[in-house]
């Protein structure tokens, strides 16, 4: 309070009254009343001190000294830092580092340190080692291979520039437009893909160049002009195949929530490094060509690529003679693909799990839980979990946190397990990370009262933000009364018990918390002229404290809290004790206002969709997620009658899983069309468009037979493996039958158009299909922290590329014979292009 005033017409000086509490003295001075001449102060009728909080949880930490003993501290401080919605990570890891450094080194006291124990970088300097680990693999495979089959280090050095000049691209278009590279967006980048568009290219000028002039004058002239009929004559297939791989990724831009954040940005990567990819073929490696080859080329004759092509010409030949039992051997591989898709042999997930190289476990106790028993419990476990070798610390929390952003209680314990790397297990573990998780379970099976679940520390939560349940997968039953839904949820569990493959199951049960209700009656309180708000804030103050202002010291806010002293809030009978002030003087008590009673209610209630419902939490860590869910889905209905008004959700990753796969079988179709409208541009023949969709069948039974022997289940990143693999199968289409067409045009008869064409586009055929397959070779066969999302993408790939190349190169010149007929319109032979050799 205060005023102010003019001082002889020179200045204005302020006046403040000050009255502010600052201290615990001032609290206990502060007047109440004054009776018979003396005042009546706080601290004559309340002891005041300063205290802490009610406390909401508890950090612990522990680590496995060199010594083997564990060193356990059962009460640390944890701070969290969260990313800001959009935000640009890297950058803001460096500062938290940065910042970290600045208060460990100048700010805080002596003896006080921030010590990190999750860091996020750590994970992505472990996942980009392993991605750039296998790029570089991938580069030298497929600059080995270049130079094999093109048998010109030249040739293969500017082949071998598609790959920074389409990095480079894909870089500034990502950048203009925000989007950032990730693990996905690297680890799918097949280079082997990349080059095949300038492996066609100069492939061809080479082959131009290195050709004697046999008289016809078509191979004739300056090396400008040989570069320029090479190039004009592969430039359509070139484009064509290139756009269609780039169509092929457009069901990817379609998906939705998490599989879209996922993948969106891997298919700007892709389709920007193909968009460069294609600008280099087309008009940048032409030109370096003209700069670095002569007049005259020598290609050197790859003894193994002559004895492919000559044995390929005579197989060639028997495969179209015996027409009827090639196409049966491709209607063979059709039908066993889709006998592997169809019949669950593979299985199915939503998406694989990366391994983060740590444990998050969980436990949970019974809902009535309090504070000691739940610290007990999370110090046994957190103490058992730090004996392993393997582990390097584990950190522990018990209930929730005082910024009120988690609504657990003391029944839900929560440890970060982080491991060592694998070299460094122990050999009984195989460096297997579900057996170690194994014996972990079984250590900590040996506490009674709690039920287990293991995920990792960014996957927890992810699926806690998926599902709104603490678990890896959740069924929600829906309904009004809790312990109708308490009981439901029983049978549940006991039919989910007998299902192979189901882990961690269990019910979170939100009754069983004992409840000492005061209900609160009307008429009595009107008689004491009390109305219920009085009653109810009788009871706030009296047993859970009241905040009644506060106390400021700087930028330092404390809360003045009333509360009853422990002798007259801790019994039933001491709280119906507790009097109020009637307007008319009497004080009353709880008793004669209130129906007391102690009930078994809710500990919490979980609402979605404007209905309760009661959750139970399970996983599936061996089987395939897929089968073992719709498993469970027909049991559950069998065996689980639900009264009227009630229903069952299958959320988590299954949810996920079912939106992800009626997402593409909507936009698969659409993206099919608009690859056959290509074609039919191109050739302007549904007969030739029908012809490379029935050769790129051939292409999926590769990619699942892969995913069967290395037992890797269907997922979104292999479905996405699969388009992929479905636009680079329908370039190969491309390549041959362009070139037998124009075999066709120069006047060549069908069987020797086909069998002429396909053997002189063998060698530019396997070299995209080689180099395609094994650029993703090394990701393929990673174990590596951060190959697991990558793996599925690339395997399928690399299966589904071998598959193609051994039935496509016989299927389509056999149906090419058995489909084209003597008066197909083709186009005229192009005046510079060349006979075949």
């Amino acid at each position: 309070a205060g005023g102010s005033f003019v001082e002889a017409g020179l200045q204005q000086i302020n006046v403040r009254a000050l009255g502010q509490m600052k201290t615990v003295a001032d609290i206990r001075k502060t007047m109440l009343k004054t009776q018979n001449g003396a005042s009546i102060r706080v601290g004559d009728i309340a002891t005041v001190t300063q205290g802490p909080k009610i406390r909401l949880g508890q950090i612990g930490k522990a680590f496995l000294r060199t010594d083997g003993k564990v060193d356990d501290n059962s009460d640390v401080v944890e701070g969290i830092v969260l990313l800001r919605k959009g935000a640009d990570s890297d950058a803001t890891l460096v500062s938290i580092h940065d910042k970290v450094d600045e208060l460990n080194n100048h700010i805080l006291p002596a003896g006080v340190k921030i010590m990190p124990f999750l860091d996020r970088s750590n994970l992505v300097h472990y996942t980009t080692h392993t991605v750039l680990h296998n790029l570089t693999e991938g580069i030298v495979l497929v600059a080995v291979i270049l130079f094999v089959f093109l048998g010109n280090i030249r040739g293969a050095f500017i082949v071998a520039l598609t790959i920074p000049f389409s990095l480079l691209f894909a870089s500034i278009c990502l950048n203009l437009n925000g989007i950032p590279a990730n693990l996905l967006s690297l680890g799918a980048l097949d280079f082997g893909m990349v080059v095949e568009g300038a492996v066609v290219m100069v492939e061809n000028i080479i082959r131009y160049l290195a050709h004697q002039d046999t008289g016809s004058g078509r191979h004739s002239g300056s090396t400008l002009e040989k570069i320029r009929a090479a190039a004009h004559e592969v430039q359509r297939p070139v484009f064509f195949s290139i756009a269609i791989i780039i169509t092929a990724y457009v069901p990817i831009f379609t998906l939705q929530r998490v599989e879209g954040r996922l993948f969106k940005p891997m298919a700007w990567t892709v389709a920007f490094a193909l968009l460069g990819s294609l600008i280099f073929s087309m008009l940048i490696a032409p030109v370096i060509s003209s700069i670095s080859f002569g007049k005259k080329v020598t290609e050197w004759r790859n003894p193994l690529m002559t004895a492919i092509t000559d044995g390929y010409r005579v197989s060639l030949k028997k495969a179209i003679q015996f027409r009827w039992i090639t196409i049966a051997i491709a209607g063979g591989a059709l039908a066993a693909s889709a006998y592997l898709l169809l019949s669950g042999v593979i299985g199915s997930e939503f998406l694989p799990h990366l391994d983060e190289g740590a444990v998050w476990v969980r436990g949970t106790l019974a809902p009535s839980t309090g504070p000691t028993e739940g610290a007990r419990v999370m110090n046994q476990a957190r103490v058992l979990l730090a004996s392993f070798p393997e582990v390097t610390q584990v950190v522990s929390q018990v209930g929730r946190p005082d910024d009120g952003t988690d609504i657990a209680g003391f029944f839900n314990t929560e440890y970060f397990v982080d491991l060592k790397p694998k070299e460094q297990w122990r050999p009984v573990f195989h460096q297997d990370k579900e057996a170690l998780i194994a014996s972990m379970d079984e250590m900590l099976e040996k506490i009674p009262g709690a039920l287990w679940n293991f995920s990792q520390p960014i996957a927890d939560n992810m699926e806690e933000a998926v599902s709104g349940v603490k678990g890896q997968l959740a069924i929600k039953i829906y309904g009004d009364d809790l312990k109708t839904l308490e009981g439901k949820g029983d049978e549940i569990v006991n039919v989910m018990k007998t299902i192979p493959g189901i882990a961690d199951l269990g019910l979170f049960r939100v009754i069983g918390q004992p409840n000492l209700e005061f209900t609160v009656d009307r008429d009595q309180a009107a008689r004491y002229g009390l109305n219920v708000a009085d009653v109810q804030d009788a009871i706030e103050t009296a047993v859970g404290g009241k905040a009644v202002s506060q106390v400021l010291q700087g930028e330092q806010r404390y809360d003045v809290v009333v509360r009853y002293q422990t002798p007259y809030r801790n019994t039933k009978e001491a709280i119906e004790n507790i009097r109020l002030l009637a307007p008319s003087g009497e004080r009353v008590s709880l008793a004669q206002l209130c129906t007391i009673k102690v009930l078994d209610g809710a500990s919490e209630i979980y609402r979605e969709g404007n209905s309760r419902y009661v959750a139970i939490k399970y996983s599936v860590p061996v089987r395939d997620l897929g089968s073992t869910v719709e498993e469970a889905i027909d049991r559950v209905g069998k065996q689980v009658k639900l009264p009227e008004g009630y229903h069952i959700d299958w959320a988590g990753e299954y949810e996920s899983q079912k939106r992800s796969q009626r997402r593409l079988l909507l936009v698969l179709p659409l993206t099919i069309l608009v690859i056959c409208m290509i074609l039919y541009t191109m050739f302007k023949s549904f007969k030739w468009v029908v012809l490379i969709l029935g050769n790129v069948a051939m292409a999926p039974i590769g990619g699942l037979l892969a995913l069967w022997i290395t037992g890797t289940h269907f997922s979104v990143s292999s479905g996405v493996g699969f388009l992929a693999l479905f636009g680079v199968a329908v370039q190969t289409g491309v390549i041959m039958l362009e070139y037998i067409n124009q075999l066709r045009a120069r006047g060549h008869t069908i069987r020797d158009a086909a069998v002429e064409g396909s053997v002189l586009r063998l060698r530019p055929i396997m070299m995209t299909m080689l180099v395609a397959s094994v650029g993703l070779l090394p990701a393929a066969l990673s174990r590596g922290i951060g190959s697991d999302s990558q793996r599925p993408f690339a395997i399928v790939i690399v299966g589904g590329l071998i598959a193609a190349l051994i039935l496509g190169i016989y299927l389509l010149p056999t149906l090419y014979v058995w489909v084209a007929g003597q008066n197909d319109v083709l186009a005229p032979p192009d005046a510079h292009s060349e006979e075949p050799s």
